[in-house]
């Protein structure tokens, strides 16, 4: 059983792996700087899979922003990469790669991960948060994904919050860090301005607060729209505990404050953390493999 090229295309790295599909593994797992325009983005793709010998490979699998046709392979919708966008991208990779190409959203790899062997592996009802330079999502209705009629099922960072801004602007970390340095003339990381919040700094908790309040925000309203047995939340903040720890304490307050149901949102991190949307990208592969054999 050959390997999978696993690569997670994020808007500020791309992360790739070897999958080994006989024990569900990841090997090799390793970094690099998102590129700012097709042409290095090629590149940087081609330099993955160039350490590999083609002939022991099974094919290439990517999680990826964006509404994916994986008919078609074009990306629709709007991301943090505008350049991947509206054209046949999957058949221009496999034309440079010469093996086989998968695509799938980023938010709907996480989830595959999740339900097939992570925290949502026996539930059957779940909405996926990944939270990293902008705001994926997933929705799995009896276990299965929900893309939509234009393949925009769990694009919640495109949601409106106060002030008619979209969520993916003012619900992650990388965003915040943004205004933060904006403001003060800094340059911050994002978890350094959660870290910085967490030990009591006010100017950062006031940064941090409209974070958490705008995520929480959006669970409420999907939490009466989805009614999910939990919300999963991926992406790198996954991994810190404050932060999820701090978003059900956000999500706790304004249920208090304006709900008559007082049903408040069961919000937990990935299993997988980080490794999720790697992890889902191959078992994506892996169907579609079958679905074509």
């Amino acid at each position: 059983m050959k390997p999978i090229i696993t690569i997670d295309v994020g808007g500020t790295t791309i992360k790739h792996a070897l999958f080994n599909e006989s024990n569900q593994t990841l090997t090799n797992k390793s970094a690099v700087d998102t590129p700012k325009n097709l042409a290095t983005f090629y590149a940087v793709i081609e330099k993955i899979v160039k350490k590999y010998d083609r002939t022991k490979i099974a094919g290439v699998a990517l999680s990826i922003p964006g509404a994916v046709n994986q008919q078609t392979g074009i990306i629709g919708g709007i991301s943090a990469l505008p350049y991947i966008h509206n054209f046949p991208i999957k058949t221009a990779l496999e034309k440079r790669l010469n093996l086989p190409v998968s695509m799938e959203n980023d938010a709907n790899c996480a989830a595959l991960a999740e339900v097939n062997s992570g925290m949502a592996v026996n539930m059957q009802n779940i909405v996926m948060l990944v939270i990293g330079t902008g705001v994926g999502g997933a929705v799995v209705i009896n276990r299965q994904l929900v893309h939509g009629q234009h393949l925009l099922g769990g694009e919640f960072g495109m949601m409106l919050g106060q002030t008619d801004q979209r969520l993916s602007l003012v619900g992650t970390a990388v965003r915040m860090a943004q205004h933060y340095n904006q403001a003060y003339k800094t340059n911050y990381t994002g978890k350094e301005i959660l870290q910085m919040a967490q030990d009591g700094d006010a100017t950062a908790q006031k940064y941090a607060l409209k974070l958490y309040d705008n995520l929480a925000r959006a669970i409420f309203n999907l939490q009466f729209v989805v009614d999910p047995e939990a919300f999963i939340i991926g992406g790198g903040v996954s991994g810190n505990q404050d932060f999820i720890n701090n978003l059900n304490e956000a999500a706790q307050r304004l249920v208090q404050r304006v709900a008559d149901i007082k049903l408040v949102p069961k919000i937990i991190p990935a299993y997988y953390h980080n490794d999720a949307n790697l992890i889902g990208a191959a078992l994506n592969f892996k169907i579609k493999k079958t679905v074509l054999i």
